[in-house]
């Protein structure tokens, strides 16, 4: 089973619906982790093989986080930060990627520019489009 970290800036609601898509989730807020420095989050993830799912673009650093040092961190940006939006977003994520080919990749996650605003509109499902930076070989 793939294990996942929930960062604090992502609402504890989606814990629930990762752990029936068969995902072991937790929670930074579980863990005592609210406040915490980016690279304590960071740790506890490692420590516990555990890839993060964040907001928060400082994971997005390669310097800091460099693919291959981790088991992962999944960085979500969605056009709307409102709550029920990212949490849409996410749920559609996990729902169409195969979170295994991601492993120890520094992921950003961001709506299709081909799929605008315009077409959630008209009630048509987006697919998220993903950029990973892996380590080499």
């Amino acid at each position: 089973m793939i294990k996942l970290k929930l960062d604090e800036n992502l609402s504890r609601h989606l814990k629930p619906l990762l752990t029936a898509l068969e995902y072991d989730t937790i929670t930074a807020q579980e863990q005592g982790l609210l406040s915490k420095p980016d690279t304590a989050i960071a740790a506890a993830a490692k420590d516990e093989e555990r890839i993060l799912l964040t907001l928060d673009v400082e994971f997005g650093n390669l310097k800091k986080y460099p693919p291959g040092s981790h088991p992962g961190i999944i960085l979500f940006r969605p056009h709307s930060l409102g709550p029920l939006a990212v949490n849409s977003f996410v749920e559609e994520f996990f729902r169409v990627t195969d979170i295994r080919q991601l492993a120890g990749c520094v992921v950003v996650a961001a709506p299709s520019a081909r799929q605008g605003d315009d077409r959630r509109r008209k009630g048509k499902r987006f697919a998220p489009e993903v950029s990973a930076a892996s380590a080499l070989p």
